[in-house]
């Protein structure tokens, strides 16, 4: 089970990885003016999103789940760290909403509002990491 428990920190890691760096690139993609930057922006975001981030959030599920069938854990800690990952599920599927905005270019968020909307998965790891280690509950 530990080589399950590596497993699902690697492509949690991963998954935090894009998390934390496709909004950034929002930011910047909201701010450029110019086909030739749009275009890349387009290309970067999209290799990101489905090249890693999407993967890496799969496999954390499926890893999570097998850790959790196999150890059998249980507690008001896990409900919440569950609630915490179905957070972060809604927070990629926005990701990929906003991704498919700029892809038709019909962005309406500002720079600002991606700079917010980045804030998110870090109160969530915050969250997520005290439960798991500390299991105040």
């Amino acid at each position: 089970m530990l080589w399950i428990k590596a497993f699902h920190i690697i492509f949690m890691v991963t998954w935090f990885a894009g998390l934390f760096y496709l909004p950034r690139l929002f930011v910047y993609h909201a701010m450029s003016t110019d086909k030739l930057s749009n275009d890349r922006f387009i290309i970067m975001e999209g290799k990101l999103l489905f090249g890693i981030m999407t993967p890496g959030g799969i496999l954390t599920i499926i890893f999570g789940i097998w850790l959790w069938l196999g150890y059998g854990y249980n507690g008001t800690w896990l409900s919440l760290k569950i609630l915490c990952v179905i957070a972060l599920i809604l927070y990629h599927i926005y990701c990929i909403k906003f991704f498919n905005n700029f892809k038709k270019n019909i962005n309406t968020r500002s720079h600002i509002f991606y700079r917010w909307f980045n804030e998110v998965p870090v109160i969530l790891l915050i969250l997520i990491t005290l439960l798991v280690v500390i299991r105040p509950f």
